[in-house]
């Protein structure tokens, strides 16, 4: 993915959609992203961004973070949209967004190899949450008692309980809540 199509993929809040299960679905009401036009003109935090102020991110506003439309405005609750916001100040744009589409690729790997069906939205979350080096290390530890335990690559079911088992130890140990 190109940077000028991942750029499509910053909502103006701070979310990365590619993080999102609501994005990520294969459903027919998936989400197609929030930086694609007036579909989401009923997002206060759109209107007030976009269409008032004529930013493209929230990061614009000097007000950000004394902002009631966002500071009221429950996005998706597992997803740091505020701290997004705060890195992207921090570190640039582009080094932001390198690290989304890293997270974003580990999570179409689970999705890919770990998916039973019912995982997409914890996979999600921990790509949102936790850093790259921890799910890296957990897919890792995933794979050493996948094969110790001689488990068929093609049961779905065993692999996906083996990997969720092993991630909410680690968010356990780093204190990341996953409800």
């Amino acid at each position: 993915m190109k940077n000028s199509e991942a750029k499509h993929l910053i909502g103006c809040c701070g979310l990365y959609c590619g993080l999102c299960n609501k994005y990520q679905s294969k459903a027919p009401s998936r989400c197609i992203g929030c930086r694609l036009g007036e579909q989401h003109s009923w997002c206060s935090i759109w209107n007030c961004c976009v269409k008032k102020h004529g930013f493209e991110r929230c990061t614009e506003c000097s007000e950000i973070f004394n902002c009631t439309i966002f500071l009221r405005r429950k996005v998706v609750e597992w997803i740091p949209a505020a701290d997004n916001l705060r890195q992207i100040k921090k570190v640039g744009l582009e080094s932001w967004l390198k690290e989304q589409k890293e997270r974003e690729a580990l999570l179409e790997k689970l999705l890919q190899n770990y998916n039973e069906g019912r995982s997409m939205n914890l996979y999600c979350k921990i790509c949102a949450r936790m850093s790259i080096d921890m799910i890296n290390k957990t897919i890792k530890e995933a794979k050493e008692k996948l094969a110790s335990e001689k488990v068929d690559k093609s049961d779905v079911k065993s692999k996906a309980r083996i990997l969720k088992a092993l991630i909410k130890n680690a968010a356990l140990k780093i204190n990341v809540n996953l409800d």
